[in-house]
């Protein structure tokens, strides 16, 4: 039997990364890091330092793998993101089928929160359903972006009694979610909160949470949407890649 681990490594400081996740990673044989190319060298390098840190007195080992690209021209959004998992479910299968074996521990570090907007998870399990590897997994929680975006800002995600919606660019480009008082929005490459009327809503915004490159920008919205626009343009341009989100709220007061 072979045992993957499907740790959380938290949103960019290694200090975001929990005993339990500690305790995993000294458990593992072999970790699998992907491969995203030059613009996220940056995020690899972060998973081999969180590596040497933490493991102690135990011998493991690396193994690189590409990760394909999402094709971005389709008009099918579901479609394209089932065939990207697709493609990287063949990949998993190759590595947990050739690079350790019986008894061997493998692990996948992912950033954040591994049951929050990505997709290893949904694809070891399914993997495991069809019973052509004798695999086991565990899913180890970690921090997520959204908690530290909110830890950074000194924010409560939620008001007394109010519930938080958490979605992405693509459905908030649809309209605020109605009846919702708190939104964190995800995945949002094409900053959609310009599409939103911003006089009565405050945004807490965050990049490159947790790392030395970290941005925070806070205000009504319609004041400072301009600003991080121009900000996120000039990091990214500068780093060759962002990762960002933000919270919207209503002003209770209109």
């Amino acid at each position: 039997m072979r045992k993957v681990l499907i740790i959380g490594i938290g949103a960019g400081n290694p200090d975001y990364v929990t005993v339990q996740a500690i305790n995993a990673l000294n458990q593992a044989d072999v970790f699998f890091i992907p491969n995203k190319g030059l613009e996220k060298e940056d995020l690899q390098r972060l998973r081999l330092e969180i590596c040497e840190r933490f493991i102690k007195d135990r011998n493991y080992r690396l193994v690189d793998f590409e990760t394909p690209e999402r094709s971005r021209d389709s008009s099918d959004y579901k479609g394209s993101v089932q065939d990207w998992h697709s493609r990287i479910e063949g990949i998993y299968e190759t590595l947990l089928t050739e690079e350790f074996g019986d008894g061997e521990c493998g692990a996948f570090l992912v950033w954040g929160d591994p049951t929050l907007y990505d997709s290893t998870l949904r694809i070891i399990d399914r993997i495991q359903s069809r019973g052509g590897i004798a695999l086991e997994y565990e899913v180890i929680p970690g921090i997520s972006s959204i908690q530290a975006l909110a830890a950074r800002h000194r924010v409560a995600l939620n008001r007394i009694g109010e519930s938080v919606c958490l979605t992405t660019g693509r459905k908030l480009r649809e309209g605020f979610p109605v009846n919702a008082d708190s939104v964190v929005v995800l995945l949002d490459g094409e900053q959609s909160f310009q599409k939103i009327d911003g006089s009565d809503i405050d945004i807490y915004w965050g990049a490159y949470l947790g790392t030395e490159d970290e941005i925070l920008v806070s205000g009504r919205l319609s004041d400072v949407a301009n600003d991080i626009k121009a900000i996120r343009a000039q990091a990214r341009a500068k780093n060759g890649w962002i990762m960002d989100t933000y919270l919207l709220r209503r002003d209770v007061k209109k």
